[in-house]
């Protein structure tokens, strides 16, 4: 299971924080921003893409979207989505849990400044009903496979 991944994973680097499991689906930025109890835009949202480079993971707000125009001009590849039934394969997890937490090893790991705007937001924890609370520094600490931060979204 996915959030067992997460879990050991966070044991190993020592952390402290808490992953948060809801009784209800926290599958979509809605749903999470429910279950959380927040407005939809702290809830960081993980996209999954292919690049010609191999796969990478996009850690944006949940009132932000995609940018082609800025995506084609970071990544120099048009935005093409990893397909919902091999996310887990390609990823090391499910849609609805992906995160930038114990993921495949070659899978890289880009923070957009749309989460910039707040103290902490809320990415998945390997589950579609958990979350975990982490600020800008530490969400780049313990992204696994960090790279850099980006300015691919726009806000809608």
């Amino acid at each position: 299971m996915s959030i067992e991944k997460v879990r050991d994973y966070f044991e190993d680097l020592d952390t402290d924080k808490e992953i948060l499991e809801f009784d209800l689906s926290s599958a979509t930025v809605e749903l999470a921003a429910v279950a959380v109890g927040t407005e939809e835009a702290r809830i960081a949202k993980t996209l999954s893409f292919i690049t010609k480079k191999g796969p990478i993971l996009i850690v944006t707000s949940g009132d932000a979207k995609v940018d082609n125009k800025k995506y084609k001009t970071e990544f120099h590849c048009k935005a093409k989505m990893v397909p919902f039934d091999e996310a887990e394969e390609i990823i090391g997890h499910k849609v609805g849990g992906i995160c930038p937490f114990a993921i495949k090893e070659n899978v890289e790991v880009y923070l957009d400044n749309s989460l910039r705007r707040f103290d902490t937001s809320f990415p998945a924890a390997g589950s579609d009903n958990s979350a975990i609370e982490f600020t800008c520094e530490e969400l780049e600490k313990y992204s696994q496979n960090f790279v850099s931060w980006v300015d691919v979204c726009k806000i809608v």
